[in-house]
């Protein structure tokens, strides 16, 4: 009897020494990921650095006045530190990164006043693209998944493949031809009013579809595929054999097993959704990083384009780590 009772203030203790070294054991391989993650946006930026360097001219060129002299260009460099080795800018710039200071623009600008107003619409863009994705890549995944090698599953499967292989410009100046020039129905160009934000809601329609189409293509595939492959699991198969309506097995044994592949999917999507929202903006003339980030390639201006890399690498930075928590965790659970 006083053995009986003596297991159970011992069990306590054992359990929750194996829940806090699992919890450990997680935080570490986070921090680690995280690690990584802002090495590679370190190294990317370096390469930012020097990609600008080798293209021809600098911003000083790309910046003068006309009738400018070549004395006023040299002394605009010197101004710019241009004349200065590229690793010395470079380690200058992450020095003054952890303050918050991302640089001066070649025209004299601070880089986060010119980042004030693009980055929240871009932001706006992406988000909205990203929860679309998301509920349409869920809905056709898992309505595919219900109908394993029937028409729908084909179709879907067809459909979802070719979209994902049609690129932005392409879906926008389909839209474009449709959705503006045939019908009127929506803008073809973005317009902006005083706070620099989209007059109308609508504008934001085109933009988010021609982002939306691509990566529900995507998304849709990695979803089907990943409840195809928790089909396959012992569990799932002996729920279909109890008894559970199809249903109910799909939401509530094969989803919740698929959500690692699928949050590792949706996570690197936002990076082709920043990648792509570099073209759709400067399509439809919408006032985002984009077309900041395409005059500042024009202009060779080093810290604005560096300071755009910088943020949309934290946001999708931040995405992954969100990503690889919801991973961890399930399998942590599932553990």
């Amino acid at each position: 009897m006083s053995r009986t009772a003596g297991t159970g203030p011992v069990a306590a203790p054992a359990t929750g020494a194996v829940t806090a070294r699992r919890t450990g054991g997680i935080a570490l391989r986070v921090a680690g990921t995280a690690g990584r993650r802002a090495l590679m946006l370190i190294v990317l930026l370096a390469l930012v650095f020097t990609a600008v360097e080798l293209l021809p001219g600098d911003a000083a060129g790309a910046t003068s006045e006309r009738g400018e002299s070549a004395a006023d260009i040299a002394a605009r460099r010197h101004l710019l530190g241009l004349d200065r080795p590229v690793w010395e800018r470079f380690a200058d710039w992450m020095t003054a990164l952890p303050t918050g200071d991302l640089g001066t623009s070649a025209r004299g600008q601070k880089v986060t006043e010119l980042l004030a107003d693009p980055l929240p619409n871009t932001l706006v863009l992406a988000v909205t693209a990203f929860l679309v994705t998301v509920a349409l890549s869920l809905l056709l995944g898992c309505w595919s998944a219900a109908r394993p090698g029937r028409p729908a599953d084909r179709v879907i499967s067809h459909v979802s493949t070719a979209a994902f292989a049609v690129p932005e410009f392409v879906v926008s100046a389909v839209l474009l031809l449709v959705l503006s020039l045939w019908t009127g129905w929506l803008p073809a160009v973005t317009v902006t009013g005083g706070d620099g934000r989209p007059t109308s809601w609508t504008m934001l329609i085109m933009p988010v579809l021609a982002l939306v189409v691509p990566q529900t293509g995507w998304n849709t595939r990695v979803v089907r595929g990943a409840l195809a492959d928790e089909a396959a699991t012992p569990h799932v198969e002996a729920a279909h054999l109890d008894g559970v309506a199809p249903h109910r097995v799909l939401l509530r044994h094969q989803l919740p097993g698929a959500v690692p592949a699928i949050a590792t999917g949706l996570a690197t999507s936002t990076g082709l959704l920043f990648g792509g929202a570099v073209v759709v903006e400067t399509l439809f003339n919408y006032p985002g990083i984009g077309t900041l980030l395409a005059g500042a390639v024009a202009t060779r201006d080093t810290p604005l384009i560096a300071g755009v890399v910088m943020c949309a690498g934290a946001v999708i930075s931040l995405v992954l780590l969100a990503a690889d928590l919801v991973r961890h965790a399930t399998l942590g659970a599932r553990a």
